[in-house]
């Protein structure tokens, strides 16, 4: 007995979008290293009009059924400042979802013909929706929940996505080490140095300036990360709607800024990992989880930290104050981290597996690569 075809249909109305949001639920219902995202967040993430990413990008979502029964889901998407800054023709797909190889198939097939009919003539993913959301393939580390803001897959996706002709583009790392005891006499000796130096100052975000400090900081990234493969400027806008979605999960102390002569030439922000703090919220803030939420951010405790953005400005890469300046910062916000929010392990990442720079920082005394993020590429 031959099982039915896969359809695939494109999402129209509001209960497909709901429909595509609520499938991972059934992909991921059995996996215990599997974080429920937020669906306020997922719905604002594809919703023109709330993700100002779509001022400067279109996208088109899918589902694949087979017997009346969802069994997939997938986006394609064009961004004029991908092809302005990844070179043009090259469009992306994402939100890859699959419960068997058929469907993925289908469903990837169906993303590239979108992407063929709006002129690309190369496709990278999975990127959900750009390389500032949720970028990559998990291909290791699967046995560990993620961090905050980092995806979790199904280790059959990788061939899946490979049988459809993708190659490897460029893998992304995250590192972990245990912070709690950590301590290099070479870094330190880097560090007491850098405190002897008048013209060095490293100091916490100051959260009463919000706004200011976000900005400040998201305009250091556009120019710190501007040579970095895969690098898409974030805009004015989306500066705003990053601040806004940050602000509730930025604490000063686990923030910071370093400055020369006065002037603000690196950050490192760091988070607590939220996805323990909302693991047993299934997604949903309503009608009363948001309070429990609010309440757990009050004083947040938990067990790891992970540094998703740090920066150095441009005209000191490669320089010996870059790396000072950068291990200044992660060992006055480990002592925060460890003291006043209970961690006992950090996470730098996500870093590209070739920027030697970051990948020095982040090699510290004991770290290793925990997750592994491959984004793929195709000729169309």
């Amino acid at each position: 007995m031959t099982s039915a075809a896969v359809t695939i249909r494109p999402v129209v109305t509001k209960k497909d979008k709901k429909s595509f949001v609520d499938f991972a639920w059934e992909v991921y219902k059995n996996d215990p290293a599997w974080v429920p995202p937020l669906k306020d967040e997922v719905h604002g993430l594809i919703t023109p009009g709330k993700n100002p990413w779509f001022e400067h990008a279109k996208a088109q979502l899918w589902l694949a059924e087979r017997d009346g029964k969802i069994v997939g889901r997938i986006s394609a998407q064009v961004d004029e400042l991908v092809l302005e800054h990844m070179g043009a023709g090259t469009g992306q797909w994402g939100m890859f979802e699959a419960l068997d190889g058929e469907a993925a198939a289908a469903l990837i097939a169906t993303a590239e013909d979108w992407l063929r009919k709006q002129g690309m003539t190369r496709a990278l993913g999975p990127i959900s929706l750009s390389i500032w959301d949720e970028p990559g393939l998990e291909i290791e580390g699967f046995d560990e929940p993620p961090t905050a803001m980092m995806g979790h897959h199904r280790p059959e996706y990788q061939p899946w996505i490979e049988a459809a002709g993708y190659g490897k583009a460029k893998d992304l790392v995250t590192y972990s080490l245990d912070i709690s005891n950590w301590n290099d006499p070479l870094i330190n000796r880097l560090i007491a140095a850098g405190e002897r130096n008048p013209k060095i100052r490293i100091r916490m975000v100051d959260k009463s300036r919000f706004d200011e400090e976000a900005r400040l900081i998201l305009n250091l990234l556009n120019d710190a990360w501007s040579n970095n493969w895969g690098y898409v400027p974030l805009t004015e806008a989306e500066i705003a709607y990053a601040g806004k979605k940050l602000k509730p999960i930025i604490f000063n102390e686990l923030v910071r800024i370093a400055e020369v002569d006065g002037e603000p030439v690196a950050f490192m922000l760091t988070i607590p990992d939220i996805n323990e703090l909302t693991k047993d919220l299934n997604g949903e803030l309503f009608p009363f989880n948001f309070i429990k939420l609010l309440w757990r951010l009050r004083k947040p405790r938990t067990q790891r930290l992970r540094v998703p953005l740090m920066g150095v400005a441009k005209k000191l890469h490669h320089t010996r104050l870059a790396s000072q300046l950068a291990f200044m910062m992660i060992e006055y916000t480990r002592r925060e981290g460890t003291t006043k929010y209970g961690a006992t392990h950090g996470e730098f990442g996500w870093i590209l597996e070739d920027n030697k720079g970051m990948l020095s920082i982040a090699q510290l005394p004991g770290a290793e690569i925990n997750h592994r993020y491959r984004i793929y590429e195709k000729a169309l």
